[in-house]
C-alpha cells in the first residue's frame, strides 16, 4: 500500500487543532508532519498532547503557510502528500476510498470537501465534477468552469515524485498562494482522477489561518494574484500542453481575478481594472458560444457594470 504524508500548518488554532489531529490517528501507513508555524497560543501544547509514534513534529518562526508548506513537502517521505489546516479535519475513510488510485500511481487524485460548523453540522456540500483518469489537461478543461475549489490544495492527493520533479512549491511571502500554483499542478499532470468522495471537512471560523477577514489583506491578495497571473502566463510557455489548455488556464485566472474585484471598495476596483485592462486580460474570455461573446462584449464595455448584472 503507497504511504501517505499528511502535512499540518499550524498557527494559533490550539481550539480546533485536537479535532484535526484526531481525524488523522486511526490511519494506516500514513505518516504526520505537524509544523508549528510560531504560534503564540497554545497549540504546541495540544501538539505534544496527541504525539504519537508516526507524527513528526517541527517548531520553526513564523514564515506563513506557503513556506510552511514548502517546509512540509521537505521533509515528507511518502509517495502522496495531503495538505490539511490545522483548523479543519479529514473523514477517517478518506485514505481507503483513495487507495485505489494511489495504487494506480496516478499524479493527482481530487475529491470533495464539505463545509462545517464548529459542532461539525454540515453547512454545504460543495460540488464539482467526477472523472475517471484523465491527461492534466483533459481533468483541467472539466475543472476549470465547474469547480470553485480547483485551486485549494486541500482537497487533493499529489504523487510526491510528481511535486519534486518539476519543483512544484508555494510562492512565499504571498497570500492565496494556492490560486498561484495548484492550476499549474492540475494542467501539467500525466494523470489526474476526481472523486465523489467528501473527504475534507472545512471548519467555518473567523481569525484563522485563511479566513482572517481584514480589509488590507483582501487588497494585497489581490495585487499577489495579479503577479500570479503574470507567472502563469510566463510558466505555461514551457509547458508541454495545447493551445485549448493554454486558453482554459488563462480563462481560468482572469474570471477568477475578475470576480474578485467584488470584494473590493470602488477606488480600489478602479485600480485593479487598470491593472486588467493593461494585461489585455478580457481577451482571454474565448468566445466559443453566444453567452461567452456576451460577456466580452459586457467586460470590455464595462467590467464595474458586468459585476452588478451577473
Amino acid at each position: 500500500m503507497p504511504k501517505l504524508s499528511v502535512i499540518v500548518p499550524v498557527y494559533n488554532t490550539e481550539r480546533q487543532l485536537a479535532k484535526c489531529l484526531n481525524s488523522l490517528k486511526d490511519l494506516e501507513d500514513i505518516e504526520i508532519i505537524v509544523i508549528n508555524d510560531g504560534s503564540k497560543d497554545n497549540s504546541e501544547k495540544v501538539i505534544y498532547e496527541h504525539m504519537q509514534d508516526n507524527m513528526k513534529y517541527y517548531s520553526k518562526p513564523n514564515t506563513g503557510i506557503a513556506d510552511t508548506r514548502n517546509f512540509g513537502i521537505e521533509h515528507a517521505t511518502g509517495d502522496y502528500i495531503l495538505f490539511v489546516d490545522s483548523d479543519d479535519y479529514i473523514e477517517t475513510d478518506l485514505l481507503s476510498k483513495l487507495n485505489t488510485y494511489m495504487q494506480e500511481n496516478i499524479e493527482v487524485i481530487k475529491f470533495k470537501l464539505q463545509r462545517v460548523n464548529e459542532n461539525g453540522k454540515i453547512l454545504e456540500k460543495v460540488g464539482g465534477s467526477v472523472f475517471e483518469k484523465q491527461t492534466g489537461e483533459d481533468a483541467f478543461s472539466k475543472l476549470y468552469s465547474t469547480d470553485v475549489l480547483l485551486d485549494s490544495p486541500c482537497v487533493y492527493l499529489f504523487k510526491r515524485q510528481y511535486l519534486l520533479e518539476n519543483n512544484f512549491k508555494f510562492k512565499v511571502g504571498t497570500y492565496h498562494e494556492d490560486f498561484g500554483l495548484v492550476p499549474l499542478i492540475v494542467i501539467k499532470a500525466a494523470s489526474v482522477v476526481s472523486v465523489d468522495f467528501y473527504g475534507y471537512n472545512y471548519v467555518q471560523v473567523e481569525g484563522s489561518i485563511t479566513r482572517n477577514k481584514n480589509y488590507d489583506k483582501t487588497v494585497q491578495k489581490m495585487k499577489d494574484a495579479i503577479t500570479q497571473y503574470d507567472n502563469m502566463v510566463a510558466e505555461i510557455e514551457h509547458y508541454p500542453i495545447g493551445k485549448t489548455s493554454k486558453e482554459n488556464i488563462r480563462i481560468f485566472y482572469t474570471n477568477s481575478i475578475i470576480l474578485k474585484l467584488n470584494e473590493l471598495k470602488s477606488e480600489d476596483q478602479d485600480f485593479f481594472i487598470k491593472e486588467i485592462k493593461n494585461r489585455k486580460m478580457v481577451q482571454n474570455i474565448k468566445i466559443r458560444n453566444v453567452k461567452q461573446l456576451i460577456k466580452r462584449i459586457i467586460l470590455s464595455l464595462n467590467i464595474k457594470w458586468y459585476l452588478k448584472k451577473r
